[in-house]
């Protein structure tokens, strides 16, 4: 008896501390995927076929060479921390939002401390009208890159209207084959119940992606991230994307959303009005839920929230510590916070 308390005891520990307990565990290995909005990545440079004057020299943002290397400076500075009491250098692999190109994304990959975690990109020009698009960084040494592939967003009933496309990236990591999705839903921009039904569309097509992967590969680990553009709460999370919000509940042809316990707890990834919204958010499928795994399975996901990503004074105190905030210069990082997925391994 004194031995099954002990048991208990220890393994209440575990799950009580589980950064301590999943780090220091010899047999269990760990990673980390993230994803980061990372509020207009731009270069100095005039695009011919986008809309980015603002983003340039003469410009209203007055955008220029040294704004600019002080972003990536920041940037890659909060992505190599992220993860970081499991791996030294940042996450295994990356979603990243609001980047101009392929071009700032290599800059930011070259920018130190990153530049010594030789990380890959994955990126394709989108129509967004604003010239933002998705994109994947990973770390060559993890992850190998087998396919990646856009899914265009097309609305019959909207023709023109241009938005992000989805990024689907495929890879293996130690012997288990992942999928990635990176999204970045249409904006609340017109109005949150005028605009629901872009991200409702955006939904079902990101769902529909999922069961196209899920119906090949049964049992597929797909990770599903991005900004949503909304909370988990919202029909476009619980009804179109139709995720599941009880862990026991997933099956292997299901979607499940951690962030949904998150934000009822309180949690959120960007701020407005004195109010926290998680748009950023990080969902599994049901072949990484553990029931229904072998290899990598899900563990755990968070807001990466650091006392230096959050303005310390004035109006906007406690927000995310952004670039640009009423049009000033604030010389920050993000008005979001990165979020992160914790995989976990057990050694046999």
């Amino acid at each position: 008896m004194k031995h099954c308390s002990l048991f208990f005891i220890c393994l209440f520990i575990i799950l009580s501390f589980p950064l301590r307990g999943i780090s220091q565990q010899k047999n269990v290995k760990v990673v980390c995927v993230g994803f980061y909005n990372l509020e207009n990545l731009f270069d100095t440079i005039k695009s011919p076929v986008t809309d980015d004057t603002e983003f340039t020299p003469a410009g209203i943002s007055q955008w220029n060479t040294k704004k600019y290397l002080t972003k990536l400076d920041h940037l890659a500075s909060v992505i190599s921390k992220i993860g970081e009491e499991y791996s030294k250098g940042g996450p295994m692999a990356m979603g990243l939002s609001e980047v101009e190109n392929r071009n700032v994304v290599e800059d930011l990959v070259h920018t130190a401390p990153l530049d010594k975690s030789n990380y890959g990109v994955v990126h394709y020009d989108s129509p967004d009208k604003r010239g933002i698009d998705v994109a994947f960084i990973y770390r060559t040494s993890q992850l190998k890159v087998i396919d990646s592939r856009p899914v265009h967003f097309y609305l019959p009933s909207e023709p023109d209207f241009r938005t992000r496309d989805i990024l689907v990236v495929s890879g293996v990591f130690d012997s288990d084959t992942l999928y990635f999705m990176v999204n970045h839903w249409p904006s609340r921009s017109k109005g949150e119940m005028e605009s629901a039904y872009l991200r409702n569309a955006a939904a079902d097509l990101c769902r529909t992606t999922a069961d196209s992967i899920m119906n090949v590969h049964p049992g597929a680990k797909i990770i599903i991230m991005g900004d949503l553009n909304d909370d988990p709460t919202n029909a476009s999370l619980m009804e179109h994307l139709k995720v599941q919000i009880r862990p026991e509940k997933v099956g292997k042809k299901d979607l499940y959303n951690p962030m949904w316990k998150l934000f009822r707890d309180g949690a959120g990834s960007l701020a407005y009005r004195d109010s926290w919204n998680l748009f950023d958010q990080m969902i599994v499928s049901g072949g990484l839920m553990k029931q229904n795994s072998g290899g990598y399975f899900y563990y755990s996901s968070k807001v990466f929230r650091q006392p230096f990503l959050l303005q310390k004074e004035g109006q906007y105190a406690g927000y995310p510590f952004r670039t640009y905030a009423g049009g000033v210069y604030m010389g920050g990082y993000s008005d979001h916070l990165p979020v992160y997925t914790v995989l976990i391994k057990e050694l046999h």
